[in-house]
């Protein structure tokens, strides 16, 4: 069991830094000017999503429509997470309280667990942090396209029994804009006020 918890953290940490350093040449090779994120990194250029329909809390869908007319963060997990997701969720909400009404950013929670994060389930979850948290999910392979473009890693690792299985998951938050593009990314460790200014000084800035 150990080794392949291993083995999918391995893949998932390969992946993950072929995908990062993509990133991270391309802003190295063009030039700097605008806003600048202390949290993390911001694409020269904005990138396009392809198109998707996934499932909401509500059993809606969920398309790129839904992500037009302010920021977003879109962060990667599942329900049954013991640990970093409930943190980083309870953290959010103290970034929107930072944010205040003057500075709306919407929160998409991307559950890579769509075998048990029904909808119902992720209305129910993320009614706990703030209900105005947004729960989506898709089956495959609609799942593994959408996370491919926003670099979202993920695998499976399976417990003692087929019900008790885990989700290793990327940690990173991707920022999109307005126009529900990939406009950078955020990655941990993630201190509020430092979130709070970046995403201040962003939705301050326009589209």
């Amino acid at each position: 069991m150990a080794n392949a918890h291993k083995s999918v953290l391995y893949g998932m940490i390969a992946a993950l830094a072929a995908v990062l350093g993509i990133v991270v040449a391309v802003t190295l090779s063009q030039p700097r000017g605008g806003a600048e994120l202390k949290a993390g990194t911001l694409l020269p250029q904005p990138r396009a999503l392809p198109a998707f329909t996934l499932t909401d809390q509500d059993g809606k869908p969920f398309t790129a429509a839904n992500l037009a007319g302010q920021w977003t963060l879109v962060f990667p997990g599942f329900t049954y997470c013991p640990d970093v997701c409930p943190t980083t969720l309870a953290l959010l909400k103290q970034v929107k309280a930072g944010l205040g009404p003057d500075h709306p950013v919407r929160v998409v929670f991307l559950s890579v667990d769509p075998e048990r994060d029904t909808p119902q389930r992720l209305k129910t979850y993320l009614g706990q942090f703030d209900p105005s948290f947004i729960g989506v999910t898709a089956f495959e392979p609609q799942l593994a396209e959408i996370t491919k473009a926003l670099i979202i890693v993920y695998g499976k690792v399976p417990g003692a029994t087929p019900e008790s299985y885990q989700m290793d998951h990327s940690a990173t938050m991707t920022l999109l804009n307005p126009q529900g593009q990939v406009a950078g990314y955020l990655t941990p460790p993630f201190v509020v006020p430092t979130l709070v200014e970046d995403l201040k000084t962003l939705s301050g800035a326009g589209s």
